[in-house]
């Protein structure tokens, strides 16, 4: 197994070469990396038949790590045929490298949920018009950016550490970037240390960006990073976890983990607990807003699907782009110049799947981190996520229900506990989710 985990790694390596941008990160020794960097420019069919003879001398035991193996083998089939110029349906590229069936999202859904924010928004005018307002009054100056970052990253690197746990020495540095076609993107730099960029351009929201740093950062891909670098070398090291590729089932665990990052670590309550991290670090805030802002937020998760419809629309019903953008505006009530960025990002050759890493990572995720527990203790939850960080599970086994849990003695719930938590728990059974 473990021979055939190092030739999965010089892989990755050499798909990168073909496929540039697709290896997010490689923890491993760098001179491995520098000599495939030095070798002559790999064949894409030689890199596919590579993935075909890996999966064939896989062993015959049915375990996690050879679930995982082949998994991210089967994306790496996909992602070298690309490289070699053959045309991959948009469809049949998610389900073949992510493991993942992606249709378009339920308007009915969607009507839900403008009705839930209409019911939170006050205001004259159409729900658009209020909402644009609400968030106006949640934008942060952009010169208090800096500080607001500094802050919430250093607070939610204490819940993550008394939590999910992280290796000493770790760091996180931040840099904000005039413009870019994300939020924020996480870059490892070795030695358990990650760069943050920021994109100043976008105007950030006070609500916001306590999920932008914990997706980024604590406890997401910074955190699950120097998790799985802290014990390289180690006895139970897995020399296939060196490598960290996009647009594969190991991308969309990872993504729908960070997703679900702060209301893990934090819980119901967090707007304003941000809030008052933020006024500590003397940002000017709005505590009176923020529980709202945590309203409005949870509400609009719920429309997350509207992103992997116009994804649909773009790349497999080839719509305009005009029409595109008409989706995103009715259906995530957001004004022409954010609706053309987001299409910015859709269209972008590297990102045009993502979407469906964050769509269809939380809709996996969600269920799983909490199957079996009625009452949702606290540190059976963090220990899930921890899990996943460290030996992160397939699709096909996010499917299935997880592991009966090592009960500690009976408690009571904690009070504050994130509420889409306890409602999973209790109704899945019900009726089946779809975000």
């Amino acid at each position: 197994m473990d021979r055939v985990a190092r030739a999965y790694v010089r892989l990755a390596l050499r798909l990168d070469r073909v496929l540039p941008g697709v290896l997010d990160a490689h923890l491993g020794d760098p001179d491995d990396a520098a000599r495939v960097a030095a070798e002559p420019a790999p064949d894409p069919d030689d890199l596919a038949r590579e993935t075909d003879r890996l999966r064939a001398a896989l062993p015959a035991a049915d375990t996690g790590r050879t679930a995982f193996l082949d998994a991210q083998l089967r994306a790496c089939r996909v992602l070298a045929e690309k490289a070699a110029g053959r045309d991959v349906g948009f469809v049949e590229e998610i389900e073949r490298c992510f493991g993942v069936r992606v249709a378009r999202g339920e308007p009915d859904r969607y009507r839900e949920a403008h009705r839930a924010l209409d019911a939170l928004v006050d205001g004259p005018g159409p729900l658009p018009e209020r909402l644009a307002a609400f968030r106006d009054r949640d934008r942060l100056p952009a010169e208090h950016l800096p500080v607001a970052l500094r802050a919430v990253v250093d607070a939610l690197r204490g819940r993550t550490g008394s939590t999910v746990g992280l290796p000493a020495g770790e760091e996180v540095t931040l840099e904000v970037v005039d413009a870019a076609p994300w939020s924020g993107f996480s870059r490892w730099l070795g030695r358990c240390r990650s760069a943050v960029a920021v994109n100043g351009g976008i105007g950030h929201r006070v609500t916001h960006l306590p999920l932008l740093v914990a997706h980024e950062a604590y406890p997401g891909h910074h955190t699950e990073h120097c998790r799985v670098a802290a014990h390289r070398g180690a006895a139970s090291a897995r020399p296939e976890r060196e490598v960290f590729l996009a647009r594969t089932p190991q991308s969309l665990v990872a993504e729908g983990a960070a997703e679900l990052g702060l209301e893990v670590v934090v819980g119901a309550g967090w707007g304003r607990w941000n809030a008052e991290v933020l006024a500590a670090a003397g940002v000017p805030v709005d505590l009176a807003h923020a529980e709202l802002g945590e309203a409005v937020e949870t509400v609009m998760a719920r429309l997350a699907p509207v992103r992997q419809d116009a994804a649909l629309m773009l790349h497999a019903e080839h719509r305009p782009a005009e029409e595109v953008v008409a989706h995103l505006r009715r259906w995530l009530l957001v004004d022409e110049r954010r609706a053309r960025r987001m299409l910015e990002f859709l269209a972008h050759p590297r990102w045009r799947t993502h979407t469906t890493t964050y769509v269809g990572g939380v809709r996996l995720l969600r269920p799983w981190l909490t199957e079996g527990l009625t009452d949702t203790p606290r540190e059976l939850v963090t220990g899930r996520l921890a899990r996943v960080l460290d030996d992160p599970p397939t699709p096909e086994a996010l499917r299935v229900p997880s592991p009966p849990p090592e009960r500690p003695a009976r408690r009571p719930p904690r009070a504050g506990w994130a509420p889409w938590l306890r409602r999973t728990a209790v109704g899945r059974r019900a009726a089946p989710r779809n975000r």
